[in-house]
């Protein structure tokens, strides 16, 4: 696989990526439930987790591998702490 070629299919990814962030977005704010708010936020981290690994990918970083890390650990404890205060009212016990 050539350089150009994958330059262009990063580029390519990113910009599907902001895409599917922009969606989520507009999906978050006139979502009619506090689920499907909850849903599109796990989608949001997910997107935003894979586009810090676009970005490690394009510069060859490994911070950006780190920081893709960070922000999946804290978007799975964030969805469920959402999904629990849903469920019962309260998050700790």
């Amino acid at each position: 696989m050539t350089a150009t070629i994958l330059a262009w299919s990063v580029t390519a990814a990113q910009l599907m990526l902001v895409a599917a962030m922009a969606c989520n977005t507009y999906r978050l704010i006139i979502g009619p439930r506090a689920q499907d708010r909850v849903l599109c936020l796990d989608a949001l981290y997910v997107n935003a987790m894979l586009l810090v690994l676009t970005f490690g990918i394009r510069t060859g970083n490994a911070l950006y591998f780190e920081a893709a890390l960070v922000i999946s650990l804290l978007g799975f404890i964030s969805t469920v702490a959402l999904a629990k205060f849903l469920m019962r009212g309260e998050v700790i016990e």
